[in-house]
């Protein structure tokens, strides 16, 4: 776990707890020492009292003194979970065993890990840099974002948008995938709902810290989604045929 760097006022260097991240990996092959209960709980609480699982941020701080994870069951159980998931697409919309394991792969590397590293690090870098209170006396310690909390928070955020966007949205996708107004409507609806929920969530992610200021600045894009998303409906764009398209295209039905 990158641990959080504290510098006080008139010193160069940071001042940092011994690096936890590579203790971090090594947890990930140990199921034993994965706390399986209380993760399911949080992936439970985020889509139902997501201020829940934030308050008990503040007391994971409190007791060991960092804001990120330090079990990787979350991580782990997303990543089975979103397999899982793009399996199931591939079982009932791909032609060969070969593009499916390309799609499962690809998928699994683009959109959670790397989007989600690039999202982490821009976020990680933004509240850092621009909404830091200042310390109001030179001898407060100064805090930081740990990069590794910046991808919690993603993590977050994405679990809810995966259960609408992977989960429901396959059990609908008869649905979803036909020609018409309402197939449209309910595709783009449910886009909304999952994008602006992410967002919501990411804002709550970084509003817990005591030591930021404008977190709101997260909620603009929610903004954007409502006022993008009836534009979306008039020009007759699908979202859930576009996106199933760009892997499964070979399909009439799809494209």
């Amino acid at each position: 776990m990158l641990p959080t760097a504290s510098t006080t006022k008139g010193r160069s260097g940071p001042q940092a707890r011994p690096n936890s991240f590579f203790p971090y990996l090594r947890r990930i092959v140990k199921w034993q020492q994965m706390d399986i209960e209380y993760t399911f709980w949080q992936m439970l609480n985020l889509c139902t009292s997501p201020k829940v699982v934030y308050q008990h941020t503040k007391y994971h701080k409190q007791t060991k003194n960092q804001w990120a994870r330090d079990d990787p069951a979350f991580v782990v159980i997303c990543t089975l979970l979103f397999s899982v998931s793009l399996i199931a697409y591939c079982a009932a919309y791909d032609h060969s065993a070969g593009h499916a394991v390309f799609v499962v792969i690809s998928s699994l590397f683009v959109h959670f890990f790397l989007i989600g590293a690039i999202l982490a690090t821009f976020c990680w870098f933004f509240t850092n840099n621009y909404l830091r209170e200042e310390a109001p006396h030179s001898y407060v310690v100064e805090q930081r974002v740990e990069w590794l909390y910046a991808f919690d928070v993603h993590c977050n955020s994405f679990f809810p948008m995966f259960i609408l966007l992977y989960v429901l949205q396959y059990f609908l996708s008869p649905l979803l995938l036909a020609h018409g107004f309402i197939p449209l409507l309910l595709s783009n609806v449910l886009f909304m709902v999952a994008v602006s929920y992410y967002h919501y969530l990411n804002y709550l992610g970084y509003d817990v810290l005591p030591f930021l200021e404008r977190t709101t600045v997260f909620l603009y894009p929610i903004g954007v989604v409502l006022v993008l998303s009836p534009i979306l409906i008039l020009s007759g764009f699908n979202p859930s045929r576009y996106f199933m398209s760009m892997y499964f295209s070979q399909r009439q039905y799809i494209g």
